[in-house]
């Protein structure tokens, strides 16, 4: 089995270890069926874009794609929906998808592809953060940017990680909209059902963090900034009332992460840890 596929495979463990634990936990904690419908199918929808999905190889097409992504964060402030003034999720059909956990994990893919620009794009994400406003992307972006900083020892990321953490504190106190059963706070609630069912999902959380940390083959940029970001939702969803990636009821994290493992998975020639991809 060659190494791209190896990688591939480990990433879509990364992936499927957290979700299939969360519809162990909404099945248990009795949440409405067609929530767990709903996980499922966006792990179906997920897996192949972990096995197939590749960055262009060409930089202004990864160019285009990233200023695309970026574009998307800021349309929940146009076309809604909006909940006590707070506007972050994209309205698709009867599903309403968080921006932050569909398009920021692909977004911090990219901008480790792009040295040049990484900076300018992790602050456009946060000036969306700002606006919405929502914690999700400030927490996700200040351990993504010390992930990658410690990689790269690049002084505009450090200066990065400082602002981000600042706006992720405004963020989270201006936006706090009532809490979703099966959504938020997940780990919390399911400590109140069973310390084991908590232990369970907080030890596949875990396993995928170290996953991606350590076993996928990509530049190592780009697996700190992942699982950063990954530590980032978990860390704010335990301490407000914002989604539990994976483990919980949503279908944009799991597109989210699947289509940010694919392209980091999915190396192009000419990007390197010597350029800061």
């Amino acid at each position: 089995m060659g190494q791209a596929l190896r990688s591939r495979l480990t990433a879509l463990l990364a992936l499927a270890l957290p979700v299939l634990a969360g519809l162990g936990y909404l099945q248990f904690a009795g949440a409405p069926a067609n929530y767990l419908l709903v996980n499922a199918g966006a792990l179906v929808v997920g897996l192949p874009l972990v096995l197939f999905v590749s960055a262009p190889r060409s930089l202004r097409v990864r160019r285009g794609l990233t200023l695309a992504l970026l574009l998307a964060l800021f349309v929940p402030l146009v076309t809604g929906p909006s909940v006590e003034g707070v506007a972050r999720w994209l309205p698709l059909g009867p599903f309403r998808l968080h921006t932050a956990g569909l398009l920021v994990p692909a977004i911090l893919v990219l901008a480790m592809r792009d040295k040049e620009y990484a900076a300018p794009i992790l602050l456009t994400a946060i000036f969306a953060g700002l606006l919405q406003p929502d914690a999700a992307i400030g927490f996700a972006i200040v351990f993504a940017a010390i992930g990658f900083h410690d990689v790269s020892k690049d002084w505009r990321i450090g200066l990065v990680t400082i602002f981000a953490f600042f706006a992720a504190i405004v963020m989270a106190i201006r936006g706090n909209p009532p809490p979703q059963p099966f959504v938020e706070r997940v780990l919390i609630d399911a400590a109140g059902i069973s310390p084991l069912l908590m232990a369970g999902l907080f030890l596949s959380l875990a396993a995928s963090f170290f996953l991606i940390l350590r076993t996928i083959h990509a530049p190592r940029s780009m697996r700190y900034t992942l699982a950063g970001s990954l530590f980032g939702f978990t860390i704010l969803s335990i301490m407000n009332h914002y989604p539990s990636v994976l483990i919980g009821y949503g279908a944009a994290p799991i597109l989210g992460y699947g289509l940010a493992l694919g392209l980091a998975c999915g190396n192009t020639p000419e990007v390197s840890e010597a350029n800061g991809a």
